[in-house]
């Protein structure tokens, strides 16, 4: 709240430079605010009685906009990649889809690896199962398991994380 949208009748109020004013009425408060060609402004609705700052209610929302662009600037995305495997896949094949997801990882991505079973591969789950384990077990250096192997339909899938940087 600003200025003359401001409902409370006493307030305690801060100076632009921060010092402790004691507690004004608004009118009081929106006199030294005008005097000071500045904003009135609540910070603390929820105290007794409300605390109240004379500044420039521009520049706090420009600081405040600022900051929050700073705060996502920050943030990391992870997004998930995929790794599809055959449950009678090659060595060669396998270690090709070892290094995309060595890959992957050392980016900071999650991987989901699946395997879709055709036909009457259905009743080999335990072959599927034997891969992805494998290829969990080649990355354990650089990944976490996020969610061990599951059915889903026709696929299995497992999720891996990259691991955390061990901080010194």
């Amino acid at each position: 709240m600003v200025n003359e949208n401001i409902r409370f009748r006493e307030l305690r109020l801060i100076a632009e430079n921060g010092d402790q004013l004691g507690v004004k009425t608004k009118q009081e408060a929106l006199q030294l605010a005008d005097q000071a060609n500045l904003d009135l402004v609540i910070v603390a609705p929820k105290a007794k009685p409300p605390v109240a700052r004379i500044m420039d209610y521009g520049k706090y929302r420009f600081e405040l906009q600022k900051k929050a662009r700073e705060a996502r600037k920050k943030q990391k995305t992870i997004s998930v990649k995929e790794v599809r495997l055959s449950p009678t896949i090659e060595d060669n094949d396998f270690n090709t889809k070892l290094n995309n997801a060595r890959k992957f990882l050392g980016k900071g991505d999650k991987v989901k690896v699946s395997i879709r079973f055709k036909g009457r591969a259905i009743t080999h789950k335990d072959i599927g199962r034997t891969v992805l384990e494998k290829l969990a077990k080649e990355t354990n250096d650089i990944a976490n398991v996020e969610s061990y192997p599951k059915m889903d339909g026709r696929s299995m899938f497992l999720m891996l994380a990259p691991k955390a940087e061990k901080e010194n």
